[in-house]
């Protein structure tokens, strides 16, 4: 055994993100995640690129770096919905899964006989977990979404962004599909709440997550604020709207990120940068009255900053513990100490490039580590293991 899930089956059938990457976080801890693919296609995700993974020939795959982000760990099925033996092949499945995703439509795997009520009918143990974009009810329930329009509806733009008046003003999406992501932990947390709600009761449970709800709820400080406040909200570039100095700052070769989070933090801030009376300073003495005298507070920092270059920025800073961070690419992260410390990038062993580079879970166990030891399959890569062990098709037609 490895992983504290490896006595859970998860049935996914769910593609794009916000569903492969609750998957894939419930295979990272141990489970078996059966991805179901359509027939001959596949998850979307498999075409959108390039970069593709190379073989060994140094050829492009059809291995998409996005469908490999987001479904280690699983095993792949081709399955038509469309047909009785696919709908049979669903059904069997169901009946060995604890748990069940899918991001269909809603009521669209219901006009197959694969909806929440006959499946849970056939399992009552199984917790079947729909993630939509608006969820199971409300007039926008039936309509298609993406992270990229979520985070425009739920708000986030709204937040992030150069603010009006200065250069480059406008609202930006935030660099990942955040809203995705974040619906997929979401996912993960309520499939494993139901979970232990089933040890008590011995039976499952539908969830129901939808991506405008995760962005609504990813508002946290911020809607909290105009609540409290009847103040809208509004961009602030990388500044923080509740805690300063936040933001990045121009040093001599550079810029960096500052985040001082609390008076003492700032104390000692003003002390490495040789000027400690600034703490003193009625204006900037604590937090609140920092953010309201941010605009002679921040060119006061700016000036200070800019007379040392990052190194010596990071040394000081850090000796003084003061929180402080370059601004790393891609790259740079993936070659930062701390990171190749705690092994977040592992190559796991693949069919067609001989090994594939996998940014791994951050989660760690000391008594049921986990294990990543499968790659992202290739599409039916599992249909004989599978479907066989249930008396179906191979091909699962």
């Amino acid at each position: 055994m490895t992983g504290p899930l490896s006595h859970i089956r998860v049935l996914d059938m769910s593609r794009i993100m916000a569903g492969p990457w609750a998957g894939q976080l419930l295979a990272d801890l141990g489970a078996e995640v059966i991805k179901v693919e359509r027939k001959g296609v596949g998850d979307d995700t498999r075409r959108w690129g390039p970069p593709y993974l190379k073989d060994r020939d140094g050829r492009e795959t059809g291995e998409s770096g996005y469908y490999l982000s987001v479904n280690r760990g699983k095993k792949s099925v081709e399955i038509d919905l469309a047909s009785t033996d696919g709908q049979d092949a669903i059904r069997e499945l169901a009946l060995g899964s604890d748990i069940l995703l899918e991001n269909f439509k809603t009521g669209t795997l219901a006009r197959y006989g694969l909806g929440p009520d006959a499946l849970r009918a056939l399992n009552p143990r199984l917790v079947y977990c729909s993630i939509t974009g608006f969820g199971q009810d409300g007039p926008m329930a039936g309509d298609v979404a993406y992270d990229f329009m979520i985070q425009a509806m739920g708000g986030l733009l709204s937040v992030t962004g150069v603010p009006d008046g200065e250069p480059g003003a406008g609202p930006q999406k935030v660099g990942i599909p955040i809203i995705d992501i974040m619906t997929g932990m979401y996912a993960g947390v309520a499939v494993l709440a139901a979970l232990s709600r089933r040890n008590e009761t011995g039976r499952g449970e539908f969830v129901d997550i939808a991506m405008l709800d995760v962005a609504v709820s990813m508002l946290a400080n911020q809607a909290m604020n105009y609540l409290v406040s009847g103040e809208t909200p509004k961009r602030r570039g990388n500044k923080h709207p509740n805690i300063q100095p936040q933001d990045i700052f121009p040093v001599r070769d550079g810029h960096m990120v500052l985040a001082v989070g609390n008076d003492e933090q700032f104390a000692r801030f003003a002390e490495a940068l040789g000027d400690p009376e600034m703490a003193h300073d009625p204006r900037y003495a604590t937090n609140a009255e920092r953010v309201r005298n941010l605009d002679t507070l921040h060119p006061r920092i700016c000036e200070l900053l800019a007379q040392r270059d990052m190194a010596d920025w990071r040394r000081i800073l850090t000796e003084k513990q003061v929180p402080c961070a370059p601004i790393n690419s891609v790259p740079q992260v993936l070659g930062e100490p701390q990171v190749l410390h705690r092994e977040m990038l592992r190559h796991l062993p693949h069919p067609l490039s001989g090994t594939v580079p996998s940014v791994v879970s951050p989660m760690k166990f000391a008594e049921a580590s986990l294990s990543f030891d499968r790659p992202p399959p290739l599409l039916g890569e599992h249909n004989r293991e599978v479907l066989e062990q249930l008396g179906l098709k191979a091909t699962g037609s």
